[in-house]
């Protein structure tokens, strides 16, 4: 029964929303590569976002986390994506580095320049 619910949890998280945009696309003409680039490049903005926001938490990656045992506050920040640890003297210092950063950034670049390109794309095709 577990091993159903989660088919069922990756076929409504990942496989509609992927088939979804993958119709949507083919019915406005947009060009087959550009909707593979812009599905890869938005999971990985969407994975890259969680990963970075959810780091510092000890409850989800409790040996890893930077804020364990440390008596630090772990703060997390969705947009931009980082996480932080709230030390004693009070200031937050990010645990994310900026190459972890830069993954999140091209990656956020890649996807909304793919939908500015599918635009012109499309508009190019139209008589």
């Amino acid at each position: 029964m577990k091993t159903l619910v989660l088919l069922l949890a990756a076929f409504v998280v990942f496989a509609m929303p992927t088939s979804l945009i993958w119709l949507l696309g083919q019915r406005a003409r947009i060009p087959g590569w550009m909707l593979i680039v812009f599905l890869a490049a938005g999971w990985l903005t969407v994975f890259a976002g969680g990963a970075l926001s959810q780091r510092a938490q000890p409850a989800l990656f409790p040996d890893t986390s930077p804020c364990y045992g440390t008596r630090s506050a772990p703060v997390s920040q969705y947009f931009p994506p980082d996480s932080f640890c709230r030390h004693a003297d009070g200031e937050l210092r990010t645990v994310n580095g900026p190459n972890a950063k830069g993954v999140f950034r091209t990656a956020a670049g890649a996807t909304v320049a793919t939908a500015v390109a599918a635009v012109f794309a499309r508009r190019r095709r139209q008589p």
